[in-house]
């Protein structure tokens, strides 16, 4: 079923985000099956998305479950939207594929409001060292029965303290911060929230 799922993300992502065809890059993990990093070009708002593609190959399973299910259980795949997107030597393809494969290396559960770091620049020169998990523009992709439907996750760059705020006080409040103080979150080049 994995084959299945994957073409049929990716079917859906054409027919959601439109435009040219994305271009692809592959990267690959010891033991892990190949992640695709697809590059949606800039839309008429000049938005680049960058989106995983085999992180929802198989269900994220409970990491106190001795056996993973095979079949249920949720699926995502991560989509990092950037105005007028990044070089491509800039390495956010490996980064976001990094992310992507957190479920298969360390068991995380990718959901809203859940925080990645990786710890150090998401992309060459970048200030943010982490993302923010939330609801993004593309719906979910329904699978056949009984598998679940695969969720799209927005990846929000965030700095080390930004990521900090939302450890102490949730996401929300920092969600808050970025209205408040009118931050476009999909600027490359924007500051950090005051906090």
């Amino acid at each position: 079923m994995s084959d299945s799922v994957i073409a049929s993300v990716r079917a859906h992502l054409a027919d959601r985000i439109g435009g040219p065809a994305p271009s692809a890059a592959s990267v690959t993990f010891l033991g892990l099956e190949p992640l695709e990093v697809l590059r949606f070009p800039a839309d008429s708002d000049d938005l680049v998305r960058y989106v995983s593609l085999g992180c929802s190959r198989h269900p994220m399973g409970d990491p106190a479950e001795a056996v993973a299910d095979p079949v249920r259980g949720p699926r995502a795949e991560l989509m990092l939207t950037l105005r007028g997107g990044v070089g491509v030597a800039s390495g956010v393809h490996k980064t976001l594929a990094v992310l992507a494969a957190a479920p298969a290396v360390e068991g995380v559960v990718l959901t809203v409001d859940g925080l990645l770091d990786v710890g150090e620049p998401l992309w060459k020169g970048a200030p943010f060292t982490a993302v923010l998990l939330g609801e993004s523009d593309v719906e979910d992709l329904e699978l056949p029965e009984p598998a679940d439907p695969v969720r799209f996750l927005a990846a929000v760059p965030i700095t080390g303290t930004e990521a900090a705020w939302v450890r102490l006080r949730g996401a929300g409040a920092l969600r808050e911060a970025w209205a408040e103080a009118g931050i476009d979150v999909r600027d490359p080049a924007r500051g950090a929230a005051s906090l």
